[in-house]
């Protein structure tokens, strides 16, 4: 199912991480293994809002409204998730010939 695209207002705080996760890496070799990018520190970051917000964080737009304004899909409730796999696990079984058919 495909929800709509949504607004969404975070708070200053909540830019504030965003903005720090966006920062450049100082790279140092200590041969302990490969960096992370700034690309994940942020991709982290709006993953960690999304789960708090509720929205798929890799569907994120600007906002014309500002800097803590942004659209986002929302994320499949639960509920809905649960009822969804259920149907598809009944079709996948129809099909198999599990219920009859």
């Amino acid at each position: 199912m495909n929800y709509p695209r949504t607004e969404y207002q975070m708070t200053q705080e909540d830019y504030d991480k965003i903005i720090e996760a966006c920062r450049p890496v100082p790279m140092i070799m200590l041969h302990i293994g490969p960096f992370r990018s700034q690309q994940d520190n942020a991709n982290d970051a709006w993953a960690e809002l999304g789960s708090r917000m509720g929205f798929e964080s890799m569907t994120v737009l600007p906002s014309e409204k500002g800097k803590l304004y942004f659209t986002a899909i929302p994320n499949e409730p639960e509920s809905v998730k649960q009822e969804r796999l259920e149907k598809e696990r009944i079709e996948k079984e129809k099909k198999k010939g599990g219920f009859g058919g």
